[in-house]
């Protein structure tokens, strides 16, 4: 596939490092074999993909493509080919129990392009099927989920890789940081370049030092071999290294509420339009109403007096969570803003179960300055978390280009300011902002109204006048 072809494949121009990353991996899989996309969040290594995908398919080299990531960005792919895939295509994401999952694969034959999207927590599990199913190709995206050895998952892809013919891992972590990690990954990708035994890998590659002799430590000796081989088939990319990248790019990340809370949240939809509909329609009470819905996104809500407080869902946070294991992983940092405070309380108990440093300002912060101090010059400090009503004025937050809105407001003052704080003078990295969007709920108005900088009641107001329910996502 020349390189010329590149944009028959995908419905967008690409980035010169994305074209460069695309010839890499084509020149690797002119025969069967591994390539690795190591390429920071925010480069657009989705969009690489989908167009390695559509040469090969095209190509007739592959006709059935398992793409295997975590469960919170299952359906970001299918957003993602859907927004640069430009060749046929059939896509599914297997959900439900592991029989309805071996269902919707056997479903999936003939042409155009088969894709089936599948979470490491299940690939694992219905691996007879898929082995059954024979992809062609296989994707890891966020690869350092099998960065163990001898976790079900990784031991159960490194079979499948073993049957498979073009393998490709996606990872924004720098593994020569790591570099024990590799070995995992790489036994997927290309058993030949590390071998098969973790422990002759280990023995070659390291030294096991400290108490017990647990800790390995790469020998100083052995560091230009290691390298040489992790990028022998690797494209490695950053968003400092990537000149072509603009200032700022948005990434909306889709979350899927879970059923039993997405029940609860049509049934609050339902009530507040019918309460609406017994009294005034101004724009306090559109807004006191939207509040209580983005509080049910963010995974809460409260009792009719508003005094308990219930989780009804963990999608954001697990969606979070794989955000915070990709950057900080990477030795980057990171910040987080949310609007509400039990939100805020999760995403620090998160942060500590993984033993992350934190900086943290919500209104009940005084020590404002030691907190960003903190961030900006402690290395150990990995992690902002800031409450959006507070953290957006006056602070300095450069030492990240990465912010993630968990749960937004509806300023855009607000909104504006909050971003302000990694885009600034002093940042010397393009910024990547993550949404952090609920699918089918209020979250999608909201960001529309501050990405097209309307006045998001007034807006609600006039559907209300039109006969619609203002808090309902109407699907085109």
């Amino acid at each position: 596939m020349e390189l010329r072809n590149l944009k028959t494949l995908i419905k967008v121009t690409p980035y010169q490092h994305q074209e460069e990353a695309f010839k890499f991996v084509m020149d690797k899989f002119k025969n069967p074999g591994g390539a690795a996309l190591l390429i920071e969040m925010g480069c657009g290594k989705s969009l690489i993909s989908v167009a390695v995908t559509g040469a090969l398919y095209e190509e007739s080299k592959i006709k059935k493509l398992l793409i295997v990531c975590p469960l919170s960005i299952c359906g970001v792919w299918e957003e993602e080919f859907s927004k640069f895939a430009g060749f046929d295509y059939d896509l599914k994401i297997l959900r439900g129990t592991a029989d309805s999952k071996m269902m919707m694969l056997n479903l999936m034959n003939g042409s155009p392009l088969q894709v089936a999207v599948v979470n490491y927590e299940s690939v694992w599990r219905i691996e007879p099927q898929i082995k059954n199913w024979g992809p062609d190709m296989i994707i890891c995206d966020e690869s350092h989920r099998i960065k163990t050895h001898n976790i079900a998952a990784s031991k159960s892809l490194h079979r499948l890789g073993e049957k498979t013919g073009y393998r490709l891992i996606l990872t924004g972590t720098l593994i020569t940081n790591k570099a024990i990690d590799a070995f995992s990954q790489y036994k997927f990708l290309e058993p030949k370049i590390f071998g098969k035994s973790f422990y002759a890998f280990r023995n070659r590659y390291f030294d096991m030092v400290g108490f017990g002799q647990h800790t390995p430590v790469l020998k100083k000796l052995m560091e230009p071999e290691l390298k040489e081989k992790i990028h022998s088939i690797a494209f490695r990319a950053t968003k400092a290294e990537c000149l072509d990248l603009p200032e700022t790019t948005d990434i909306v990340r889709s979350v899927e509420l879970e059923p039993n809370a997405m029940n609860i949240y049509k049934h609050l939809v339902r009530d507040s339009f019918a309460e609406l509909s017994r009294g005034e329609v101004t724009a306090t009470n559109i807004l006191t109403k939207i509040l209580r819905l983005s509080q049910l996104t963010g995974g809460f809500l409260g009792d009719d007096e508003g005094k308990t407080i219930h989780q009804v869902s963990t999608a954001k946070l697990g969606a979070l969570e794989d955000i915070v294991d990709e950057v900080t992983s990477s030795g980057k940092k990171l910040v987080v803003i949310a609007r509400f405070i039990p939100e805020i309380d999760e995403i620090t108990k998160m942060l500590e179960k993984k033993n992350l440093k934190f900086s943290i300002i919500t209104g009940s912060v005084k020590n404002r300055s030691e907190q960003i101090q903190k961030f900006q010059n402690d290395s150990d400090v990995s992690v902002f978390v800031g409450q959006i009503a507070t953290a957006g004025l006056g602070i300095t937050l450069t030492k990240s280009s990465t912010m993630v809105f968990y749960s937004l407001d509806y300023s855009m003052s607000n909104f504006e300011q909050t971003k302000a704080r990694i885009h600034r003078a002093g940042q010397c990295d393009p910024c990547t902002y993550i949404y952090l969007i609920a699918k089918g709920t209020i979250d999608e108005k909201v960001m529309r109204s501050l990405n097209k900088k309307y006045d998001l009641a007034s807006s609600l107001i006039d559907d209300y006048r039109q006969g619609l329910n203002p808090f309902r996502i109407e699907r085109k």
